[in-house]
């Protein structure tokens, strides 16, 4: 299992949900944190947290509708010096729900598109090649399993799509120590799930993570909260090491 103590991670939307869940766990394993929001003061909260358990952390603010400003962050870590092993592509939007789904207009799958794919994808590609000259790095794709339903179809289709980039550009990487999976987080109480959600954010640890941890050069992988929910992250990376296969 992979010692992230003293590495540095960026976690995208870490102000709150899953990202907010995932930031103090990671905190807790002793890896330093770059933490993303559309605003810094959303993360001040969780900045203190994190800083209170001992590991070093800032806070970054993008939209990453624009992808000017997802250049502006990445370009502002780069010039502070700091070294990214860790890559959680965690904040996404669902634009709207459409109860006339004929009717979904071409904005829902410019936006869903632009956050959930296209600044993710920027990210990857950014940090991909430094990792692959250190010979080291995880990146965790946040999806969704989503499933006939097109009264969302703007969110579902971007993440269909970072699926399948994932999945394809994770062939390029398949037996090195540089590993891209994906995550499902199921549908939680968050403000992008609703209060309607069965699950608590809590749920998706260590589910969110585990692509993390695992040490076993594969990539491609879809890894769901639920088979890991009330598992260690010890248990859960033996789980996924075991049973999860990579699709190559």
């Amino acid at each position: 299992m992979v010692d992230v103590k003293g590495r540095w991670a960026l976690i995208t939307g870490a102000s709150r949900g899953i990202g907010y869940q995932a930031a103090k766990f990671m905190a807790q394993q002793g890896c330093n944190l770059v933490l993303h929001s559309r605003e810094e003061s959303h993360c001040h909260k969780v900045l203190q947290e994190v800083q209170e358990m001992g590991v070093e952390a800032y806070v970054v603010s993008a939209e990453l509708s624009e992808a000017v400003e997802v250049e502006k962050m990445l370009a502002f870590i780069d010039e502070k010096g700091t070294i990214i092993d860790i890559v959680l592509n965690n904040a996404g939007v669902q634009v709207a729900y459409r109860d006339e789904y004929l009717q979904t207009p071409m904005s829902d799958y410019d936006l869903s598109f632009r956050i959930n794919t296209m600044a993710p994808m920027m990210i990857c590609y950014h940090y991909l090649p430094k990792m692959v000259e250190r010979g080291f790095g995880r990146i965790v794709n946040t999806s969704s399993g989503i499933m006939l339903d097109p009264q969302q179809a703007g969110y579902s289709a971007s993440k269909a799509a970072l699926d399948k980039v994932t999945i394809d550009l994770g062939s390029k990487y398949e037996g090195t120590d540089v590993m891209i999976n994906l995550a499902d987080p199921g549908w939680c109480r968050t403000d992008l799930g609703s209060e309607k959600a069965p699950n608590a954010p809590e749920s998706a640890i260590p589910g969110v993570v585990v692509g993390v941890f695992v040490d076993d050069k594969k990539s491609g992988r879809w890894f769901a909260a639920s088979d890991f929910h009330g598992l260690s992250i010890e248990e859960a990376v033996e789980k996924a090491e075991k049973e999860i296969k990579s699709p190559y």
